[in-house]
């Protein structure tokens, strides 16, 4: 996987020396750690915290994209027992892979963002999420901890200051429904993993029971740098209401697929030219914008877009994760579709009826236009099925299982007529051969 110099780099400014840069000492030479001496140093209150993040305008960088510094308000400060901080690193999404490398390059910008978050809400705990795929991260993650602590930067009397905090790391293993945050709260809590009726949220009932505030691992590798800098420059570095830069992971039909951290509001043409442009200089088709669970856009829209949660929502779709999968004119909608769907089928925990049995039918009606045995009204059925699942499952999965059914047959639903009228597809063999390892690889989560 290639890795791009970023444009104004907030997240990936060490990652240039690649395995030689994520120890702790190479961190405090880019400032780390900075930030929460500051805190300490000055004894900021929580109000001054959590406006200086308002005022960043960073936004959940999971997929939700909801207000970090509005988030953070939510927990009760006169709670007298135990509050709880946690990050989701539980990277299952077919196209994403930035929090990986955040951990892999940069692991310490997440420690002392969870350290900060902590002393915000007043948190003496807390627990890294780390998908079950990833041990080598795992094991990354758990050296940067041990280097904290012996810095004095975890644990009890931090620097003095009289905060205390400690700070572990969670093993998952590999079930894409853990991404959700309460089924990720329940595996913690070592029970299966299936979410929760909500309310009440985790902000007042969360691990343990207790308060939690739950972001993504890139949400808190942005928290070091807009206390050390302030939450008026990060937001400077993007656009009225997508503040900051973001992590983009472009995979597909592209010349260098990567990470890319570039300013919120980038024209995705120009994301698209970071990235080495089309593979093979063919036609660009479709794109997901936002990781598998979003709806795909058609090409010339895309093209028309900037990425930021507006623009990407505007043009029917969302921004999600951030992870960008590229389908040029190679690409059979209906087989990129089959596979999508049979992904989200596997992964229902199977909790809620309207996902345990939808997303299989979902499956099972475009596995059959795809074999050649489609009727002509499995497109509506299609639809009208969704339209039975989404909104009506405890947690979001549902609704991941059938956005990309309603954005392929937005955007692309005369292909999936030609495939039911001749029991064929409509890109001839020859031609899907030439990009024939984006099916397969789109199901990992793989850079094509």
């Amino acid at each position: 996987m290639a890795l791009i110099d970023a444009i104004n780099p907030v997240l990936s400014a060490g990652w240039g020396k690649g395995d030689a840069g994520w120890g702790l000492k190479e961190y405090e030479a880019r400032g780390g750690y900075q930030a929460l001496k500051r805190i300490l140093g000055e004894k900021l209150t929580q109000d001054q915290i959590i406006a200086e993040v308002k005022t960043s305008v960073l936004r959940g960088r999971g997929g939700a994209g909801f207000p970090t510094g509005l988030k953070w308000s939510f927990m009760p400060r006169a709670f007298p027992g135990d509050k709880y901080v946690v990050c989701n690193t539980d990277e299952g999404e077919p196209g994403t892979f930035k929090d990986r490398d955040i951990l892999r390059y940069d692991p310490h910008s997440v420690i002392e963002g969870m350290i900060i978050a902590g002393y915000t809400v007043g948190a003496a705990r807390g627990y890294n999420y780390i998908h079950g795929e990833i041990f080598e991260i795992y094991d990354r993650f758990e050296a940067a901890l041990e280097e904290a602590r012996a810095a004095g930067y975890l644990g009890g009397n931090i620097l003095g200051s009289g905060f205390n905090f400690e700070l572990f790391a969670h093993h998952g293993w590999g079930a894409y429904i853990c991404g959700e945050e309460s089924a990720l709260l329940e595996s913690i809590e070592g029970k299966k993993g299936q979410p929760r009726f909500k309310p009440p949220f985790p902000a007042s009932y969360g691990l343990y029971g207790k308060p939690t505030t739950i972001n993504n691992t890139e949400t808190f590798a942005s928290i070091p740098f807009i206390l050390r800098m302030g939450g008026q420059s990060f937001l400077d570095l993007g656009k009225p209401n997508n503040g900051g830069t973001k992590l983009f992971s472009v995979s597909g039909h592209v010349n260098k697929p990567g990470n890319y951290e570039v300013p919120m509001g980038t024209p995705f043409a120009k994301l698209l030219e970071m990235a080495g442009g089309m593979r093979g200089g063919r036609k660009l088709k479709a794109v997901i914008p936002g990781g598998s669970s979003a709806p795909v856009l058609a090409g010339d829209i895309m093209m028309e877009c900037t990425m930021d949660y507006d623009s990407i929502a505007k043009a029917g779709s969302m921004l999600g994760s951030g992870a960008v999968i590229v389908m040029d004119e190679t690409v059979c909608m209906v087989k990129a579709l089959e596979r999508l769907s049979y992904f989200y089928y596997e992964e229902s925990c199977g909790q809620c009826t309207p996902c345990r049995e939808g997303t299989g039918w979902l499956y099972k009606i475009v596995h059959r236009i795809e074999h050649g045995q489609g009727r002509p009204e499995d497109l509506d059925l299609l639809l009208d099925l969704g339209g039975n699942i989404a909104g009506r499952t405890i947690c979001a999965l549902g609704d991941a299982a059938v956005l990309p059914v309603q954005g392929m047959l937005k955007h692309f639903r005369a292909e999936f007529e030609y495939h039911i009228e001749n029991k064929k597809c409509l890109v001839p063999p020859e031609v899907q051969k030439a990009g024939s390892t984006f099916h397969t690889r789109m199901m990992a989560g793989a850079s094509c």
